[in-house]
């Protein structure tokens, strides 16, 4: 077995919100070692696995990473995220997963295998051991309690039971939910992957997973440790192993995820699409009802179903939010969670149809009065939407980050996308009246439609690129 440390926590004060939970933590967890945090509730064991996760804010201190012996990777200080974490395994103390997902599936992302690397066979064996394999191709939301604990403490030991090299394994409360059998189950094998060389850190109140540790740390009331030596209880049994490595989780993978969950529940279309079609329909029946508009007026009503769809929150976000799912992804992805989760959160394709639709509905048959580069040219204002899109959904995940204190005045930056509207409003005014015009003067529809886009990528990268404190 390699000797050495697989991750380090130097000088750490970590701080949740305001309040400092842990002070002056140093530790390492080396290589074969079964780590257990006890601690009265509220004491800072989750907060202890999340700072090793890299996603909780330091006030001092240093996080590390070794991937060889002499290889030490500052992942985290008190300036922010450094860099991300290399392959681990997770149990979150909310499971962090999506009830649209299958157990299949989640098993699949969880250990870090892509479909050409895939073994059914081990991970058969995986899901049998644990009672799981006959509710394989289930959503996880029609499990019960139990098995969905199960399935997260799974997918918390599969990346280090796949994985040929030993890897860091982070479990909060893993114990919490499962019966007798299953405990002796997750106590034995926690065992056996230290066995093999894994660095295992538990935070539990359970006395028979307590007994299975080499350390034990106690975490006080005033956030300091104080460790002691465990008993190492635990048998060495047979499980899955691997022989060749699988990828980093990597932003195809949040792709792939997120447009699965809008397939099989498109409450994120429907979400943006009711609200866009109601406005439609009350431009429609205010033009009928007042005769016609000024051409002003008029563009703005054809833009503005598609302007609500840009600004509605994005439905990812409540997915994220579910089971702590967001948090997941967080320390699996790093610093590229944000500009991924903007793009995906952004409404990218139903303001092309129903700009058309607008278009089609309020203006009817009397295109002829209008310039004919207006129609001709009306996916240049719609491009020009996508980008107040993007930057409505960095937004709302900037007011949806509860870890960043008073984020919820992020919502009034919301008021500012109104600007790059009428902008657009104006552009496509102007091609409904004169066409289109190829000069940079500011009259111009495409100086008007770059004016708004431009403003709307500066609001997405001040949001985006925030400290990530």
């Amino acid at each position: 077995m390699q000797e050495g440390a697989l991750l380090e926590l130097k000088g750490l004060n970590a701080l949740r919100g305001s309040r400092e939970v842990l002070k002056d933590v140093n530790f390492k967890l080396n290589y074969g070692e079964i780590v257990v945090l006890v601690g009265d509730n509220g004491s800072g064991k989750s907060t202890f696995i999340e700072s090793c996760a890299g996603i909780v804010p330091f006030k001092n201190g240093e996080l590390y990473f070794y991937e060889e012996a002499n290889s030490q990777n500052l992942i985290r200080d008190h300036e922010g995220r450094k860099s991300n974490i290399p392959k681990i395994g997770i149990t979150l103390q909310k499971d962090g997963i999506c009830g649209e997902e299958t157990v299949e599936e989640r098993i699949l992302i969880a250990s870090e295998k892509s479909s050409k690397n895939y073994d059914s066979d081990k991970m058969g064996q995986i899901l049998s051991d644990w009672g799981l394999n006959h509710r394989k191709s289930d959503r996880v939301s029609l499990l019960s309690g139990g098995l969905k604990r199960r399935l997260s403490v799974i997918c918390g030991l599969a990346p280090a039971i796949l994985s040929p090299k030993p890897m860091t394994v982070l479990l909060d409360e893993p114990s919490v939910g499962l019966d007798k059998s299953a405990r002796i189950l997750f106590i034995n094998w926690i065992r056996t992957l230290a066995s093999r060389g894994h660095g295992i850190i538990i935070a539990t109140h359970n006395n028979d997973v307590i007994k299975c540790a080499d350390r034990i740390i106690k975490i006080g009331k005033k956030g300091k440790i104080k460790e002691s030596i465990g008993k190492s209880d635990g048998a060495i049994v047979e499980i899955p192993t691997c022989s060749s490595s699988s990828d980093l989780i990597s932003i195809r993978h949040l792709t792939s995820w997120a447009l699965k969950m809008e397939i099989r529940n498109p409450i994120d279309t429907v979400g943006r699409a009711t609200p866009a079609l109601v406005a439609l329909l009350l431009s429609y029946s205010i033009i009928e009802g007042n005769g016609p508009l000024s051409v002003d007026i008029l563009s703005s009503l054809i833009l503005l179903p598609a302007f609500i769809t840009c600004i509605i929150s994005p439905a990812i976000i409540n997915r994220f939010n579910e089971a702590e799912c967001g948090k997941w992804w967080h320390i699996m992805l790093g610093s590229k969670i944000r500009p991924i989760s903007s793009f995906l959160g952004a409404s990218m394709i139903l303001p092309i149809p129903l700009t058309y639709l607008s278009w089609f509905i309020l203006i009817g048959n009397k295109s002829d009065e209008y310039s004919y580069d207006a129609l001709l040219w009306l996916w240049l204002p719609i491009l020009s939407l996508i980008t107040v899109g993007m930057a409505s959904s960095a937004l709302h995940f900037l007011v949806s980050d509860l870890r960043r204190s008073n984020s919820s005045v992020g919502s009034l930056l919301l008021i500012a996308l109104i600007w790059p509207f009428l902008e657009l409003s104006d552009a496509l005014s102007i091609l409904m009246t004169s066409g289109m015009t190829y000069s940079l003067s500011i009259q111009s529809p495409i100086i008007g439609c770059i004016i708004a886009s431009i403003s709307s990528i500066l609001i997405w990268i001040v949001v985006v690129y925030l400290p990530d404190y």
